[in-house]
């Protein structure tokens, strides 16, 4: 029997966070930024298989998350639900910095 196969399907916004967060990198490296890049897309594609082996997010200010978290090229969360047969990537988030705000807003 094969393994279930998920869609994973990155919002707008989580493309724009990590179009933030690989433009502020490219300006120190350009390589750095490639590979890092390349890293945040390949843990994105592996949610494909198994998404429910990364842990729940927990928020102080979410009483029943839905959400879970990948920690990818050591320093990003990646903030996604899972529905259906369906991987919800909604948020791509720096995690030395304040993030909780955008779950709530």
């Amino acid at each position: 029997m094969g393994q279930k196969k998920y869609e994973v399907i990155i919002s707008d916004a989580a493309l724009n966070m990590l179009d933030s967060h690989i433009d502020f990198l490219a300006r120190v490296n350009v390589n750095a930024a490639r590979r890092t890049m390349d890293e945040i897309l390949d843990n994105i594609e592996s949610l494909q298989f198994n998404p429910e082996r990364f842990p729940s997010y927990e928020n102080r200010f979410l009483t029943d998350s839905h959400y879970r978290k990948m920690l990818s090229a050591k320093r990003y969360f990646i903030i996604y639900e899972i529905s259906g047969n369906n991987v919800f990537v909604d948020y791509i988030v720096d995690c030395r910095q304040d993030y909780d705000w955008l779950i709530i807003s």
